[in-house]
C-alpha cells in the first residue's frame, strides 16, 4: 500500500494569518491535534501542532527562566521563545520545516519518517499542495486488517474509492476515510457507528461493491462526532 491508499483526503487546513486563539479553537472544535498551513496560493506553508501551542501565556506555562540562566542564553533563543509565548498569528508560532511525501510514498517510508523525525501524522502532498494526512492511526488500522500485502493493490484502491464514493451519498453515512481499509479484496470498517442499522448498512453498501471478497467489521458503537479531519494519532 502506497500513501494514496489510506490517507484522509479531507483535510482541515487554517492561513498564515489566522489567530492563534481561532486555530486552537478549530482543533478543539475537530478534536484534532494539528492544522497544516496554507498560503493564499494553496501551498504548504508549515504546520501547527498543540504542542506548538504549549508554552503560552494565556495559560501560565510560558518558560520562565531565572535572570542567572538569562544571561548564559542567546537574545535569539530567548526572543524565539518569547514569540512562541506570546505571537497573535500562526505565522509565529508554527513549525515551518514540514516533513512531507508524495502519495506515492509506501508506509514503509513513512514510518520510518514518523519513527527517525519523531512526528504523529505525515502531510501527503502534490504540487507542493496538501492532498491528505496519513497519521500513525491509519498505519495501525492497515496492520490490525492483516497489512499491506496485497497482489492487487490497484483493485483494493479501486474498491476503497467506489465504497467511500457511495458513503458521501448516503445522509446517514459518516465516511471518515481513515476508518475504511481495503487488503487483498477485504473491506476493514473502524471507527465508531451510532446504530445497529448503520453497521448492517455499511456492510450492505460494501457487498454491493465489484470485487469486494469479504468485510471485516471492527467498528464499536457510540455517540457521533464530527469527523476528525486530522486525527490526533
Amino acid at each position: 500500500m502506497r500513501a494514496r491508499d489510506v490517507m484522509v483526503r479531507a483535510v482541515a487546513t487554517t492561513t498564515p494569518e489566522t489567530t492563534v486563539e481561532k486555530v486552537a479553537r478549530l482543533m478543539i472544535n475537530l478534536r484534532i491535534s494539528g492544522v497544516p498551513v496554507v498560503d493564499r496560493n494553496g501551498q504548504l506553508a508549515g504546520i501547527v501542532t498543540e504542542g506548538d501551542l504549549l508554552r503560552r501565556a494565556e495559560t501560565g506555562t510560558e518558560r520562565r527562566r531565572s535572570r542567572w540562566s538569562e544571561c548564559f542564553s542567546a537574545n535569539s533563543r530567548l526572543a524565539a521563545e518569547y514569540i512562541k509565548s506570546h505571537a497573535r498569528r500562526v505565522e509565529d508560532v508554527m513549525t515551518h520545516e514540514v516533513v512531507s511525501v508524495g502519495e506515492l510514498a509506501t508506509l514503509g517510508e513513512i514510518a520510518e519518517l514518523m519513527e527517525t523525525k519523531r512526528i504523529k501524522r505525515v502531510p501527503v502532498v502534490h504540487d507542493g499542495k496538501i492532498v491528505g494526512i496519513v497519521s500513525r492511526a491509519d498505519l495501525l488500522q492497515v496492520m490490525a486488517s492483516g497489512g499491506a500485502a496485497s497482489a492487487n493493490e490497484e483493485s483494493d484502491r479501486l474498491i476503497r474509492e467506489r465504497l467511500l464514493a457511495e458513503l458521501r451519498t448516503q445522509e446517514w453515512a459518516n465516511p471518515a476515510e481513515s476508518n475504511v481499509v481495503v487488503s487483498d479484496g477485504v473491506v476493514h470498517f473502524w471507527g465508531t457507528v451510532g446504530s445497529e442499522q448503520e453497521r448492517r448498512a455499511l456492510r450492505v453498501v460494501a457487498e454491493n461493491i465489484p470485487g469486494v471478497r469479504g468485510i471485516e467489521d471492527h467498528t464499536i458503537s457510540g455517540p457521533r462526532y464530527l469527523t476528525p479531519l486530522f486525527p490526533a494519532s
